[in-house]
């Protein structure tokens, strides 16, 4: 079923796009609740009508949107977790998460405007925040483990560290021997 969309749905598209939908979330959800129109030909024409009148104000949405996003440039988000030995979180870091994260550094940004996986272990990760279907911004995420500010990222570098100098010696060790036999 083609549909006209008469506002943004999350995973589904963006005001007055012209989208396919399943026939029964068409007719018992979006035309019900007024979120969509069925895209007949007259509504198309009507549709085609109202964009070109609205050019300016679209334009308008853009620059805010724009405007928006700048906001979020250069900001980084690090969550503190509790996490098992493994490095594996209790819970997950979601898009809630990382929008708290952001209210806190006086950043507004609604939830559902995040797009991301589910966190569910120590690392780098980036969320995307929509402000428009031209606007997206990535933000980079940094989960680190609760009681340790360098997490789980010092703990690999000391492996690292560790191993590192326990394999050199070990080379060394056999041309010794042989030089000593001589």
């Amino acid at each position: 079923m083609e549909i006209i969309l008469k506002e943004d749905i999350i995973g589904l598209g963006y005001k007055n796009d012209i989208v396919n939908v399943k026939s029964g979330y068409g007719r018992n959800y979006l035309i019900p609740t007024g979120k969509a129109v069925i895209a007949s030909p007259s509504a198309k024409k009507i549709l085609a009508e109202n964009l070109k009148q609205q050019a300016h104000k679209l334009a308008k949405i853009l620059a805010d949107a724009e405007a928006e996003a700048a906001k979020l440039n250069g900001v980084s988000v690090e969550v503190t977790a509790k996490v098992s030995a493994t490095g594996v979180l209790y819970g997950s870091v979601t898009a809630a998460t990382v929008a708290e994260e952001l209210a806190k550094k006086g950043i507004e940004i609604d939830r559902k405007r995040i797009i991301m996986k589910d966190i569910k272990t120590v690392g780098e990760y980036a969320a995307t925040a929509v402000f428009h279907k031209e606007v997206k911004v990535e933000i980079p995420v940094t989960v680190l483990a609760e009681g340790n500010p360098a997490g789980v990222k010092a703990e690999a570098k000391a492996e690292a560290a560790q191993e590192a100098p326990v394999e050199a010696p070990a080379e060394e060790a056999p041309a010794a021997t042989e030089e000593a036999a001589e």
